[in-house]
């Protein structure tokens, strides 16, 4: 390699999520037994616009594995939004002398690694979303956690409403895929699982609420992924509002399913929206491995000047893929799990 790496700089990027911590740790520990110096970019890519930064060594990372969120910080800055934050970038990224940047984040993080990677700048990504929608990897470090975390709001949910006899809707993370949706679903026990992936028929989710209420089950649960459509294709939003990246905030579509259920069976029903609840708290013993091991080799991949690449699971080996392969397309969830999910719905 021409030029030796001495410097790296790491920034989290986009949505918190749990196991961002020990993916940080990681990349610590390893650059240090490597004999780099690493420079933690605080709230993504504003950090490096700004020139917001912190020294990570042994004792920044230390007693940080367990804990949810990123001690960086984050933001959904986008640093091609405008010409001058782009060149305060770049500017930056000299001034400091950072030999490396590795972006740990998710499709809008890695979009614009990619883009900064085409234009010189040497980056390894990290795939982070609690949506696990990142192609090229079978799982994204946070999904574990965010899953679990909606499996007990579920299980918590059927006793509540087996006591009051209602349908309880539960509305769930998932803007374009819905692997949260029916990961907890499934393992929760839901009677419907709704996704972004296939338009809400709200006939036919009616139809299996009133067969079990034939059936003696006098309550029922149904959860919708937040970007779930019903069939004329409209999506629900809280506002108008875009973030840098042109993404609207989601949700309603729990209560509008709620309201369009009761007036349709009769049906008492209540929702239940549980947000950033899945994004936060102590991340899995999954999580927490997944992630130390993308930090891990993160760091591989700089020493080895393998550039533009991000981190991913395949089966059980991390290996690297190309930036450009993991954003080309979101990966949205497979019609064989979808179709296992159906078999116990109702």
């Amino acid at each position: 390699m021409a030029n030796p790496i001495k410097r790296i700089g790491v920034l989290t990027g986009g949505g918190d999520c749990p196991g961002l911590n020990p993916v940080i740790r990681a990349i610590v520990r390893k650059s240090y037994s490597a004999g780099l110096e690493v420079i933690g970019i605080k709230n993504g890519w504003k950090g490096l616009i700004q020139r917001d930064t912190m020294t990570l060594d042994l004792q920044s990372v230390s007693g940080i594995l367990p804990k949810g969120g990123t001690i960086l910080g984050t933001s959904r800055t986008n640093p091609y939004k405008d010409p001058q934050s782009l060149a305060s970038l770049k500017a930056n990224l000299k001034d400091l002398q950072l030999d490396a940047v590795i972006a740990i984040g998710g499709e809008d993080t890695l979009g614009a690694s990619l883009k900064l990677y085409k234009e010189g700048v040497r980056v390894v990504g990290i795939p982070k979303t609690i949506d696990n929608d990142l192609s090229e990897t079978d799982y994204t470090f946070g999904f574990d956690t965010a899953v679990n975390t909606a499996m007990e709001a579920i299980d918590r949910l059927h006793t509540t409403a087996e006591s009051h006899h209602r349908i309880m809707v539960v509305e769930v993370m998932g803007r374009h895929a819905g692997w949260i949706a029916v990961h907890a679903g499934i393992a929760g026990g839901a009677d419907v699982i709704l996704i972004p992936e296939i338009p809400i028929k709200v006939e036919e989710v009616c139809s299996i609420l009133r067969k079990r209420h034939e059936r003696g089950k006098t309550f029922s649960i149904v959860v919708v992924a937040e970007g779930a459509e019903f069939e004329k294709g409209q999506t629900l939003t809280q506002d108008q509002k875009v973030d840098e990246f042109g993404h609207v905030r989601l949700g309603g579509i729990g209560q509008a399913l709620a309201e369009l259920i009761e007036k349709k069976t009769g049906f008492e029903t209540r929702v239940t929206v549980l947000g950033h609840i899945q994004r936060g708290g102590s991340p899995t013993a999954f999580d927490r491995v997944l992630g130390t091991r993308f930090g891990v080799k993160a760091v591989e991949l700089v020493l080895n000047g393998e550039f533009g690449k991000m981190v991913s699971l395949k089966g059980n080996a991390i290996v690297p893929v190309p930036i450009e392969s993991a954003v080309k397309q979101l990966k949205t969830v497979d019609r064989d799990l979808y179709d296992i999910a159906k078999i116990f719905f109702g």
